[in-house]
């Protein structure tokens, strides 16, 4: 569906809230309770709606509670990606893409992932997926202006038509010029999610789909003998759409759609968590239909080499479909444990096959194979333990993962957990295979490349009162990346390749977060320490991430408006950061420029009156006075002073 039509769409919700809306939700002053005197539960009873019957909860039916104070938190979080981007460096338009200052190596997958990475930050996975459950109908907007023309606007609205069935439709669209040429994003996320469970809760369904478009304009960043004219602060270039880029002719754009059910059925209902028994059966199916294109009216050979053709036009596709069966066995004494048999049916690749002088890159990497899955949870003397883990049964996708946590609640204050990840898989599809109408862009290592191997450890303590600190190390094989061959007078052009470093390498990460607070004024401090140690430079991350946020909250005018204020740092130290290569859409490791080093300020206003919260920002307000040295990855500058607002309305019925 075009995106006019979801506009007209959510205005239509829009127009219904704004119309059926009694009275605004929230008490003044930043509350977070509903105003009970006038909002009433669906149905026209007598009973009062409160914030606690709003619910949204994930897959694994971890509730949240909805919120709608203001906080700190939720300006960390009030960005294009709404979440906390801690460790990520944006590209100076919105929409763009992030390098990576740090990263996680553990994850729960047994299986390649889709390449394009790049283009992922703003893909709704399915663990991004909320369920729902509220006592009335609500909307909520997000609006946040974008840079030149252009703006941000995520539009939510969910409804419970009896107690039993629930509905949400959401869809969030961008667009945005940028300030440099050829630059523009344009990105799209619909979604339609549901939930129903009958009366006696022994049947519970779940399903969603998500439809998903992200368009970016790409120029390659500015040539390397204009570097000199950004850096130096040279007056004729201040507006940066003088600037001409290595090109100014290509877009990539991700394409997905997913289709998502889980339903199960109690078959000996547990009636509290005192009941010795609980036997349920369950099926979840998913199909995800994705694909990556690279669009270029004319071949730039200067910048990525030979090709077979003037016109370029690279379009990769992946079809992948899983289902699973298996059975929730509860017990009082042996915890919960789940086990289930999975299927998965995938297929990657291109149209035709890719001959070289040197090689035939083949078009597909198909396989369908079984596995086994299975999860534990148990609480025992304050101490609470969960495990999960899957398995392929397959002799060419092998994959398996092992994850597990043990947390203990030592008082109302202080909380301690441990846990090990173990994750082996094949690289993802685009070390595997690629190909593009570029030369130097066609591979196939399918059987050459080994499983990427990981094991962590994982420590965190959770205090308000001293600090919270996480520890990861990571001991990582065949760790795979995207190198930048060595430019020399023989092979003047730059050229991208996948490579496996063959040697073990570790990686360690210690973050800590502590909030200091005097009367009305805060000092939140986050500051994360990383270490590599590996005999070769092919994981590069600064040492320090550092940000740091003074700030004022104070209520103002009879107490019904909550105000917050103050100046956030941001900082990370100089190291070869990686940089972007936007054919591939991926961060590739570097290691003849370094960058970073360099302070970022943002002075903000927030405030929130009722269920209103509104964003002002000054971003980068030091970038004329601190040197112009900042960049998001080699030849792509990090956005100049400006400023921005935005607010998230929510309407309860």
């Amino acid at each position: 569906m075009h995106k006019k039509y979801f506009y007209i769409l959510f205005l239509c919700f829009i127009t219904f809230s704004v119309t059926a809306q009694r009275k605004l939700v929230g008490g003044v002053g930043g509350g977070n309770r509903l105003d009970t005197s006038v909002t009433k539960r669906a149905g026209g009873f007598n009973k009062l709606a409160t914030i606690d019957m709003y619910r949204q909860f994930n897959s694994e039916s971890d509730s949240i509670q909805v919120d709608t104070t203001i906080s700190i938190k939720k300006d960390y979080k009030f960005n294009y990606l709404q979440r906390d981007n801690f460790g990520l460096m944006p590209f100076a338009n919105i929409g763009q893409t992030y390098n990576t200052l740090s990263f996680n190596p553990a994850d729960q997958e047994t299986a390649p992932l889709f390449g394009a990475r790049a283009r992922h930050y703003n893909y709704l996975e399915h663990e991004d997926i909320r369920f729902y459950e509220v006592a009335t109908p609500w909307t909520r907007l997000t609006y946040k202006t974008a840079f030149e023309q252009g703006q941000l606007l995520d539009a939510f609205f969910t409804v419970n038509l009896s107690k039993e069935f629930n509905f949400a439709i959401a869809y969030k669209g961008l667009r945005s010029l940028g300030n440099y040429q050829n630059a523009l994003t344009s990105t799209g996320n619909f979604r339609f999610i549901t939930n129903y469970k009958t009366k006696n809760e022994k049947y519970h369904a779940k399903a969603y789909i998500v439809m998903q478009d992200l368009l970016n304009q790409e120029n390659g960043g500015i040539k390397t003998e204009d570097l000199e004219n950004f850096t130096s602060g040279n007056k004729e270039f201040i507006d940066r759409s003088v600037f001409d880029p290595n090109f100014e002719n290509a877009e990539n754009i991700l394409e997905g759609k997913r289709f998502h059910i889980e339903q199960s059925y109690a078959i000996l209902k547990r009636k509290d968590s005192l009941s010795h028994n609980g036997i349920s059966v369950y099926n979840v199916i998913d199909f995800e239909d994705k694909y990556y294109q690279y669009n270029q009216k004319g071949a730039i050979t200067t910048y990525f080499g030979d090709a077979f053709n003037n016109t370029i036009n690279d379009k990769v596709t992946l079809e992948k479909f899983k289902t699973a069966v298996g059975i929730n066995y509860a017990n009082n004494i042996l915890g919960d444990i789940k086990f289930a048999v999975n299927y998965t049916n995938l297929n990657y690749g291109y149209n035709s096959v890719a001959i070289l002088q040197s090689q035939v890159i083949p078009n597909r990497i198909k396989s369908n194979y079984f596995g086994i899955e299975g999860a534990y949870a148990k609480t025992y003397k304050g101490f609470n333990i969960q495990a999960n883990g899957g398995l392929n049964l397959s002799d060419s996708f092998v994959g398996s993962f092992l994850d597990g946590t043990i947390n203990l609640k030592l008082n109302e204050d202080i909380a301690f957990e441990g846990g090990i990840s173990i994750n082996s898989r094949l690289a993802n599809y685009n070390y595997l295979l690629y190909q593009s109408d570029y030369i130097n862009y066609n591979w196939y290592n399918f059987d050459n490349f080994k499983n990427v191997n990981t094991q962590q450890l994982k420590f965190s303590m959770q205090s308000e009162k001293y600090l919270t600190a996480e520890l990861d190390i990571s001991n990582i094989d065949n760790y795979t990346y995207f190198n930048l061959e060595e430019i020399t007078e023989d092979n003047p052009i730059r050229q991208i390749s996948p490579k496996q470093f063959n040697k073990p390498l570790q990686y360690l990460r210690l973050k800590l977060q502590k909030e200091f607070r005097v009367g009305s004024f805060a000092l939140d401090n986050t500051i994360l320490y990383q270490n590599v140690v590996s005999d070769e430079n092919v994981l590069n991350v600064p040492d320090f991430i550092t940000r740091n946020t003074l700030y004022y909250t104070g209520e103002l005018f009879k107490k019904s408006m909550t105000l917050q204020t103050g100046v956030t740092l941001n900082y990370f130290t100089a190291y070869n950061m990686n940089g972007y290569d936007p054919l591939l859409a991926e961060f590739y490791t570097q290691n003849e420029t370094k960058l970073g080093g360099f302070p970022r300020l943002d002075f903000f206003v927030n405030a929130k009156v009722r269920q209103t919260r509104i964003f002002l920002k000054a971003e980068h307000f030091n970038s004329s006075f601190t040197g112009y040295d900042y960049f998001s990855a080699p030849n792509h500058p990090f956005r100049d002073f400006t400023i921005r607002f935005g607010l998230v309305w929510d309407f309860f019925l």
